[in-house]
């Protein structure tokens, strides 16, 4: 088994991984399809908490439709430059807009766990957003180190929903 270097993790955090068959993810990837509003990355993060679907949130915004983006132009690395695009703002990604929703609902998303389809790991930011909540495990799909990186061969980017 190979040890994935992500560009960041909290020390003392680990990320867990799911098939793509798990229930959650299941969802996660059908909510990135039908709302993420960022078309190149598509991705969606379902909060649970003992089974239950707590909440949900897409990532994106409309600011690319009329405005372009900054770090697409100056050819950004992924976790890099957010501050260059209102569009790519943090606030936009889909696990604060997830804690959001839990958030807007009235409940509490301490100690639930968070499912990420469509990324291979989570920005500080992000990372931020879920510790602040209280989010106690993070799962991403099996693969998704390959699937969602744009830096290596055979990623399904352009591809994510052919299947």
């Amino acid at each position: 088994m190979s040890i994935i270097k992500y560009p960041y993790l909290p020390e003392g955090r680990t990320i867990l991984y799911v098939p793509a068959g798990n229930k959650f993810m299941i969802v996660a990837k059908a909510f990135a399809q039908a709302h993420s509003l960022d078309k190149a990355m598509p991705n969606a993060s379902v909060i649970v908490r003992a089974g239950a679907i707590l909440g949900i949130g897409a990532n994106g915004s409309n600011y690319h439709k009329e405005h372009g983006c900054r770090r697409v132009e100056l050819k950004c690395r992924s976790g890099e430059g957010y501050d260059l695009c209102e569009g790519c703002s943090p606030k936009n990604h889909g696990e604060p807009t997830a804690i959001r929703d839990v958030l807007e609902q009235g409940l509490d998303p301490r100690g639930a766990d968070l499912y990420l389809w469509g990324h291979w790991w989570c920005c500080q930011p992000c990372w931020e957003a879920m510790e602040e909540a209280g989010i106690a495990q993070v799962y991403l799909l099996v693969g998704s180190e390959v699937l969602f990186n744009r830096d290596v061969p055979g990623n399904i980017i352009g591809h994510q929903f052919d299947k």
